[in-house]
């Protein structure tokens, strides 16, 4: 392919959540003309479309696969990181829950531009286009959630809980790749376009290096949508982190600006696993014939286990019931998890969590090597700040009453683990010793940290960041639908600014 034939206005890196919805935005606005990068291949496979089919793709070649390095206040243990490596990003490989977040998560930001009134806009087109929904084919058990506490509406706002929204059509995921990217004309999308790092021009970014070595051009400018992961790694591939840092990897410094990577953080989660016979679905003897005509039953009706995105419900509340201000979330899933071992037994149970909505500990990301296709060490600095931890020992606690107070009927189950005599300084060891996270990693290009309100990287021209690695906080549930509203507000800046 020649040089003309890899030259765009814009060059998008990622079609993830963001990217997808950058793409779309920038050709409605008449930005010029894009092309999107992705390294995995299409999302055009079943198992994709199948809301199911995340518990297949989760460590499949589809996802990017991120450990941590050892946790050293978490069990020293490496904790999973899933990132969706095909076009739709982690937009194909999640459960599809739809929260906003609270407006006063983005006010806390305090930043222009920004604040919940500057975002809100961007939200309602987004919904008009993707149509969140609740999930009309919800368990008995996820339905009995919604009676667990108060309003059967759950949001961060106030303490709720009920069925959750997805991004799901008609039993199918809905992501931005499907909402945006695909009906869309005019943009380039290019699968297999691993990004080594940026060309310069000077100060500005002319284009990209992939990992085989084409070189692709931008004559506007190379938007990062690569995700809190990816996004920094190709900005200090490029020249762009801690002088040091870089240096000790033979990377010649551009710009020494060490916040790059830095305040990494996500939503620390520990569940609670339930089981008992007649409870929710499993691969329990009575359920196998449900089992063996689900493909069936999902392929004529969109119905049975197959339509479910398994995160079906769940509730927001105050750790210590002290106020009316939720600081955690529950996602409430009606499908037997096993703790630990293989996670094919034959029963069937239940599974609830509490994940942080503000955790306080950071981490940070930095580079391993070099090479593009090493991954980076990331590290999530979980239970770094000890009142992480006493949150989540109080949120189990209230969690279990709630669950003991909620009508499961004769579906009830039992906590088989961490197991409910586990309670004070054992739980809050259990905790350090097996909590994950929501895999929603935000931050490492925070808003006027590295990148400016505008979400122009500093000290450069012509390259920005929209995705959720810009984040200066968390917002206080599901990720997804904030990373797209950052395409979507990222779109408006950049038309703006090369108009």
């Amino acid at each position: 392919m020649g040089a003309h034939a890899m030259t765009s206005d814009f060059l998008i890196v990622g079609a993830g959540s963001a990217g997808c919805v950058m793409a779309s935005e920038l050709i409605r606005r008449q930005a010029g003309s894009v092309c999107v990068l992705e390294a995995g291949p299409s999302e055009r496979h079943p198992l994709v479309s199948m809301p199911f089919g995340l518990v297949w793709l989760m460590g499949s070649t589809r996802d990017w696969r991120f450990k941590t390095v050892p946790q050293k206040n978490a069990g020293n243990r490496e904790i999973t990181i899933p990132r969706g490596k095909m076009v739709g990003g982690s937009g194909s490989i999640n459960s599809m829950v739809w929260f906003r977040g609270r407006m006063a998560d983005f006010d806390s930001w305090d930043i222009d531009g920004w604040r919940g009134a500057d975002v809100s806009p961007a939200f309602d087109a987004l919904e008009a286009a993707i149509k969140p929904t609740r999930f009309d084919r919800a368990h008995p058990l996820s339905q009995a959630v919604q009676g667990m506490i108060g309003t059967n509406t759950p949001s961060p706002d106030c303490e709720s809980s009920g069925l959750f929204q997805h991004n799901m059509i008609r039993n199918k995921r809905h992501s931005s790749a499907t909402a945006y990217l695909r009906r869309t004309k005019h943009v380039k999308i290019l699968t297999g376009a691993h990004v080594d790092r940026l060309i310069w021009a000077g100060d500005r970014a002319a284009g990209v290096v992939l990992v085989d070595g084409r070189q692709l051009r931008a004559n506007k400018g190379v938007v990062l949508c690569a995700g809190s992961i990816a996004s920094p790694a190709i900005l200090m591939r490029s020249g762009l982190g801690d002088q040091s840092d870089l240096a000790a990897l033979n990377i010649d410094t551009r710009q020494d600006m060490p916040e790059i990577g830095q305040n990494l953080h996500d939503h620390p989660g520990i569940g609670l696993h339930f089981q008992g016979r007649g409870t929710g679905h499993g691969l329990e003897v009575r359920q196998w014939g449900k089992w063996a005509l689900s493909p069936l039953n999902y392929a004529l009706f969109g119905r049975g286990p197959l339509a479910s995105s398994t995160c079906e419900a769940g509730a927001f509340f105050n750790a210590r019931g002290d106020s009316a201000t939720p600081d955690v979330q529950t996602h409430f899933i009606p499908f037997y998890l096993a703790a630990s071992g293989s996670r094919y037994r034959m029963k069937s149970g239940y599974f609830a969590d509490v994940c942080l909505c503000h955790p306080k500990s950071r981490g940070s990301l930095r580079l391993a090597s070099a090479n593009a296709n090493a991954a980076p060490h990331i590290d999530l600095g979980l239970f770094n700040d000890e009142n992480d931890l006493d949150t989540m020992v109080h949120g189990v606690t209230r969690l279990r009453k709630l669950l003991h107070e909620t009508d499961f009927g004769a579906r009830r189950g039992a906590e088989f683990a961490p197991g409910e005599d586990v309670i004070g300084e054992y739980l809050k060891t259990y905790i350090r010793n097996h909590a994950g996270t929501a895999y929603h990693p935000v931050g490492t290009l925070r808003l006027s940290g590295p990148v400016t309100r505008q979400l122009r990287v500093k000290q450069t021209e012509r390259l920005w960041v929209a995705d959720a690695s810009i984040m200066p906080q968390v917002t206080s549930a599901n990720t997804n639908a904030p990373s797209m509203m950052i395409g979507w507000k990222g779109a408006e800046f950049i038309a703006r600014e090369v108009a």
